[in-house]
């Protein structure tokens, strides 16, 4: 079967609901707003791509490449980036630091301490925390092919028991290093990408998750089946992972 599909299906329920009025996604050849509207056939009215400032120094010396255009995604999002809650989820995280600390160490050297503090899963996070001056604290998880699904639904949960703060969804993966090449499946077919989603409280979108029980192949990228959706103007989508099945379906 078809790990994607767009209709007006879906599990009944009442599902969370949530508005999302600022994203920022990149992946290669899809770098502007613009791309990105134009590879999901959004209609006309969408808005310009909005101005960017390069990364403060800082956070370019820190992050790796995936990171740098992670970071950059959130800012994006606009003031919300020093007050919302983040939500970081990612498949393997920045493995490519993992790699160069194991490669000191094979080697008889000590690991560098900067690329030793970063490499755990929410070190991106911390990151853009410190820059933006938030306190509001964030969550970090890896749920294999379902990590961007599992994102959602923490970001859509902690809007839900808080629904005057909103939450900042972070989503990234990369390309498995050639060391780790044997382990690469269908999922690397749509990275590196990254998306920054805001969500604030309102009805615009209702969520299901359920688990996935009819044998769905999962579909290659949750993430992009979302963009996909949100600005398509279709009025449901269904992405199945690995573990569960991700239902999105527009108010009205």
């Amino acid at each position: 079967m078809n790990g994607h599909s767009v209709n007006g299906s879906g599990p009944v329920g009442t599902g969370l609901r949530f508005a999302l009025n600022r994203w920022s996604a990149w992946a290669p050849g899809r770098e502007t707003r613009a791309a990105w509207c134009g590879w999901a056939g959004a209609p006309d009215g969408i808005e310009a791509d909005a101005a960017t400032s390069p990364l403060p120094m800082m956070l370019r010396r820190r992050a790796t490449p995936l990171g740098q255009k992670l970071i950059a995604a959130a800012l994006a999002c606009g003031d919300a980036v020093a007050r919302a809650r983040y939500v970081l989820a990612s498949r393997h995280g920045e493995l490519s630091r993992t790699v160069t600390i194991l490669e000191a160490l094979d080697a008889g050297e000590a690991p560098s301490p900067a690329e030793f503090s970063m490499a755990v899963h929410h070190g991106l996070a911390g990151l853009l925390s410190i820059h933006a001056g938030n306190r509001a604290g964030h969550t970090a998880l890896a749920a294999g092919p379902d990590s961007f699904g599992f994102g959602l639904l923490e970001a859509a949960v902690c809007l839900a028991e808080r629904p005057d703060e909103p939450v900042l969804l972070l989503y990234g993966d990369d390309v498995l290093p050639d060391v780790y090449g044997a382990f690469r499946d269908a999922d690397d077919a749509g990275l590196p990408m990254v998306c920054a989603l805001l969500l604030e409280a309102g009805d615009d979108i209702l969520f299901h998750a359920t688990p996935n029980r009819g044998g769905m192949h999962p579909a290659p990228s949750a993430a992009s089946d979302f963009l996909r959706f949100l600005l398509s103007g279709e009025p449901a989508a269904t992405s199945a992972g690995g573990r569960m099945t991700w239902t999105w379906r527009r108010h009205g």
